[in-house]
């Protein structure tokens, strides 16, 4: 298995080059040369594995065993997630909906940070440090060890799912940039009270813009990226994509193995909150490998570039008139933290205005149904041009047999915030067990509803946070509800007093202090581990 970039100058690369390497010179993703296919037969033989198990089938199909040997994948996997709270992972329970028992929630938020994020960079962070111990092991004695200096830009969940993923990895430190009282105070107290001495938090008085633009700075220094080793762990890193596959390849035998009906007759459609396309991107490439997924359903909020792409097939940074106004968010859940121009919504993870995955998808588009030849160079050109398109004029278009093929598999709905609080309500009083989501899954749910009614056909709706995670929009949703009490019925005992802890943060003025204090600090950092 090799890897090339969609934007089609990096070829031929390896695995462990394009995890370390995040971004791909060219400015493009990096995707695998072809996408695998399950075995024959694996809808039986697959049946009865755990989540562990067919995390290792998933992934040994993507890296060779030249690579990484089978019991070393077999470590890095079981390491990663026997952090999570659940036995099972990724649980699949059903919502038990009054009149509707076609319902399902996968909650993927049993990692140590309550958020679907873990799921990825428990493991990105297990790779990071095998690849690079692996590396220092067969240095000369007077050789310069190799030593990675991850750097991040964070509204809230990425940055404490980095720190927990890379807390105390040999020859690694990590720094987050986030936006100074612009993430809610659980996220922040997740971020800036992690003891571990190889993480940094940096407070920058400004928007997730400034710390991005700090972020992208630093990367676009190439003598200083090269000096210090940087590396990345957002949602574009291709090991992420790589380890959310595995939940829908469980979800979907666990369904099978709840409702008692086998693999090969079970019909399943997943509902995915998305901004950045990472999650629904995942199951993409379950569907392209085998697994008989029915539909997979974008669910974006009133930042909906996705919605309005999958119906016309323009994808364009404009932003539509608003059906229904977006309420301007909770400042306390993050809504002030997301780039400008996006709408501020109560589902901030989801406020974006272009969706940082898509590119993958495009490639797809455009190698099997724009390129003459089918060729992945043709391709690349394509894309590049669609994205040159996105750059200068502000939108793309793809052609009439593009959008026909994506929405072969792909649906898509754009959900409201007063939908959204609705839909919190709808789910607490009409499930049996008083249910409580976030509102990012509450947007899920709503798509889901909304599609049509199909005998036999079972929805999973991807719950991609805690609703603690999101306190303040919950508590509106639900205050005055019957007895609900946010303390006794959504706060984990993990969060109680976490805001008392000491926090370790450097605070700084905007994006030129920022910058500078930023580079000093990782300066100074590797002069006393010199």
């Amino acid at each position: 298995m090799e890897y090339l970039s969609t934007r089609g100058k990096d070829t031929g690369l390896s695995f462990e080059q394009v995890v370390l390497k995040g971004l791909a010179s060219d400015g493009g993703l990096y995707i695998p040369a072809s996408i695998p296919t399950v075995p024959d037969g694996f809808l039986d033989a697959w049946a009865e594995l755990s989540f562990e198990e067919l995390a290792f089938n998933i992934m040994s199909l993507y890296i060779p065993r030249q690579e990484i040997p089978e019991e070393d994948l077999r470590d890095l996997i079981t390491r990663s997630y026997s952090s999570f709270r659940h036995n099972e992972r990724t649980p699949v329970k059903s919502l038990h909906l009054r009149n509707d028992e076609s319902q399902y929630l996968l909650e993927l938020f049993h990692g140590p940070t309550f958020a679907f994020k873990d799921v990825a960079l428990q493991f990105l962070g297990n790779l990071f440090e095998y690849f690079l111990v692996r590396k220092n092991a067969t240095l000369p004695a007077d050789g310069k060890r190799n030593h990675l200096t991850v750097v991040g830009a964070t509204s809230g969940d990425t940055g404490s799912a980095a720190i927990y993923g890379l807390r105390g990895k040999r020859d690694i430190d990590v720094f987050i940039l986030f936006p100074t009282g612009r993430v809610s105070p659980i996220q922040e107290a997740q971020m800036t009270t992690v003891a571990d001495a190889n993480v940094h938090c940096v407070s920058v008085e400004g928007t997730f813009d400034d710390c991005q633009d700090i972020v992208k700075s630093l990367f676009n220094d190439e003598e200083f990226s090269n000096t210090f080793q940087l590396g990345a762990v957002n949602s574009i890193n291709w090991a992420r994509i790589l380890a959310q596959v595995t939940y829908y390849f469980h979800s979907f035998f666990s369904l099978a193995r709840q409702s008692k009906v086998s693999p090969s007759q079970l019909k399943v459609r997943y509902s995915v909150p998305t901004g950045n396309f990472g999650d629904i991107l995942a199951g993409y490439y379950a569907a392209r490998m085998g697994l008989p997924i029915q539909r997979l359903c974008v669910a974006t909020n009133e930042n909906d570039i996705l919605d309005r792409f999958f119906r016309t097939g323009t994808y364009s940074k404009q932003p539509a008139p608003p059906q229904v106004a977006a309420q301007g968010g909770i400042p306390a859940d993050g809504s002030k933290a997301h780039e400008d121009g996006a709408r501020e919504t109560l589902s901030p993870a989801m406020d974006i205005l272009v969706s940082s995955n898509f590119e993958r998808l495009l490639w797809y588009l455009a190698l099997e149904n724009e390129a003459t030849e089918k060729k992945p160079e043709q391709a690349s050109t394509i894309l590049a041009d669609w994205m040159d398109d996105l750059k200068t004029k502000g939108s793309l278009t793809v052609s009439s047999a593009s959008l026909h093929a994506a929405n072969a598999l792909f649906i898509s709905a754009r959900v409201s915030d007063s939908e959204t609080v609705e839909i919190i309500r709808h789910v607490h009083t009409e499930t049996a067990s008083h249910e409580i989501v976030d509102p990012h899954t509450a947007v899920g749910i709503a798509a889901s509803l909304r599609l049509p009614k199909i005998a036999d056909v079972m929805t999973v709706t991807l719950a991609t946070a805690h609703p603690a995670k999101f306190a303040n929009a919950v508590d509106m949703a639900l205050s005055g509800t019957g007895d609900y009490d946010f303390v006794r019925d959504v706060l984990p005992e993990e969060f109680k007093g976490l805001g008392e802890l000491e926090k370790r943060v450097e605070l700084v003025r905007g994006k030129g202090e920022g910058r500078a204090k930023v580079m000093a600090y990782i300066e100074q950092l590797h002069q006393q581990k010199s």
